[in-house]
């Protein structure tokens, strides 16, 4: 959670608490940019040189991603440290030169988010999370996840995706003037099968081209272009051991890669892919294991003080300088808009965000944030010595508390919502206990919220994961994250003399 303004409240939407997808976020916001078009044209593919059905020229899609790189940025923030910035930018220069389009004006950016991801907008714009490089040992590795991007760059396979979806959305408008049976539920129902069909293919076949693309730039750059199957058993491995933990905490997985059902060693058609790219490797190919580990010492891991630190269900933001906790039990989540916790069972949430700047009253301040009547009653309160309002209300026909507390300059919203009323019954001990858990950052806090961070050892002799994780800040499942971040997983163990990770 970042001091990023404020947006309308969206406690409504009550859901298990899954990891935001950030590729289809943006393909939506680049679908709606080209409704706009008023043409389609045939355009030659830079990779295989086919003729494709496209909504805009290489001008335009430079543009898309020119005017959406700063909102990316603003949405997850940047990594704040140049050094580890300018490395993964030199590195997917080299190979972007070496790509089958050498000449767009490629931007590579760390983004300050402790998920396991990487994505490109259209025209050569290219992010990794943070997360990802606390799972990567090698700089062929971080080239492999470099060049897969760059391989839907080059394909253009966003482009196309725009164009599939605005294909089908304009088709879906000419059926229902000609069609007029088409229209309502039923329609909607086929219009959406025709829409899919449409987008059909957009899964597998596109990563495994961006694959087979990447580790061709990986050869061509003097890196080994199997570093891409090494990244996506990485992946692989992590999807399996977060499944393992989903269990556990009662939501969802996730996933990065997602598309083999397999282990990747085990995908034939994966290693027919990468294996095409052996033409252009080298003898001597380039690994950078020990290098890459120097780099990404100190690294922030986890949640960054941008965004304030979660500690098992306690939260602590220094740079804003408050700290409260949610309900034992509850599953909580740290996104840069907002702070939230869901109940088990997903019956009921809690949820805070920044309302901006404290102006007039904490009362007037709920007013505005909820958009409430002159006539809706809102209670003027104090909570731990602040000036606060509460007040209940209905939003989308669910139970919801919601209470308004100004800290200093900056006004913040905590609101708990249920599913009926039955169940707000049941959880009101807990919202309420949450609201009334907000305060001013205390100096112990402060040092609780400081970040953790990857640091780079030497094994020794005996050394075992079981020890590390005894040790280790990340709970109880510590040692199969330790095993995960070191290429381990699931039952290797340091060998001495060697630099492994571990996280403090």
């Amino acid at each position: 959670m970042a001091w990023r303004g404020h947006a309308p409240l969206l406690v409504a939407a009550l859901a298990p608490a899954t990891m935001n997808d950030m590729k289809p976020t943006l393909f939506f916001r680049f679908a709606a940019l080209a409704v706009a078009a008023l043409a389609v044209d045939c355009a030659q593919n830079p990779v295989t040189g086919r003729q494709d059905l496209v909504l805009m020229s290489e001008t335009q899609e430079v543009q898309i991603g020119r005017e959406e790189d700063p909102k990316v940025k603003q949405e997850y923030g940047v990594y704040g440290a140049p050094a580890v910035q300018q490395y993964v930018s030199q590195v997917g220069q080299r190979l972007a030169k070496s790509s089958h389009r050498p000449s767009l004006d490629y931007h590579f950016t760390v983004v300050d988010s402790p998920e396991i991801n990487a994505f490109a907008l259209p025209g050569g714009y290219v992010y990794v999370t943070r997360g990802i490089l606390a799972y990567l040992n090698s700089e062929a590795e971080l080239a492999a996840v470099l060049g897969h991007e760059i391989g839907h760059v080059t394909a253009r396979h966003s482009v196309q995706q725009i164009t599939a979806a605005t294909v089908a959305s304009a088709g879906a408008a000419i059926l229902q003037i000609f069609l007029p049976e088409l229209r309502g539920q039923a329609g909607d129902t086929v219009l959406n099968l025709l829409g899919n069909v449409l987008l059909s293919g957009y899964g597998r076949e596109h990563e495994l081209e961006a694959d087979r693309l990447g580790a061709e730039y990986l050869a061509r750059t003097g890196y080994d272009p199997q570093a891409m199957i090494r990244v996506i058993g990485a992946l692989k491995n992590q999807e399996l051991f977060d499944a393992e933990v989903a269990r556990q905490e009662g939501r969802e997985p996730r996933a990065y890669h997602g598309l083999f059902a397999t282990h990747p060693d085990n995908d034939t058609r994966l290693q027919e892919m990468i294996g095409g790219a052996r033409r252009y490797a080298r003898p001597d190919a380039r690994t950078a294991r020990e290098e890459y580990l120097r780099r990404i010492d100190a690294m922030v891991f986890g949640d960054s003080p941008q965004q304030g630190i979660v500690r098992h269900n306690d939260f602590y933001h220094a740079e804003l300088g408050f700290a409260m906790r949610f309900p034992a039990g509850w599953r909580v989540k740290n996104q840069p808009e907002r702070v939230f916790a869901v109940s088990p069972g997903s019956d009921a949430l809690i949820e805070l965000r920044v309302a901006g700047p404290a102006r007039g009253s904490p009362a007037e301040a709920l007013r505005r944030f909820l958009r409430l009547a002159p006539g809706a009653e809102v209670a003027s309160t104090s909570i731990n010595g602040l000036p606060a309002a509460t007040a209940n209300v209905g939003v989308r026909g669910r139970p919801t508390r919601v209470a308004t507390i100004f800290l200093g300059k900056g006004a913040y919203v905590i609101a708990g919502q249920a599913l009926s009323v039955t169940v707000m019954n049941r959880w009101q001990g807990e919202i309420n206990g949450t609201i009334r858990s907000f305060h001013a950052i205390s100096a112990k806090e402060r040092v609780a919220a400081r970040p953790l961070a990857v640091r780079i050892i030497t094994a020794s002799s005996g050394m075992t994961f079981a020890d590390l994780a005894r040790r280790s800040p990340l709970g109880h499942n510590a040692e199969g994250y330790l095993r995960l971040i070191n290429a381990k997983y699931p039952r290797g163990e340091p060998q001495a003399g060697e630099p492994i990770k571990i996280v403090e």
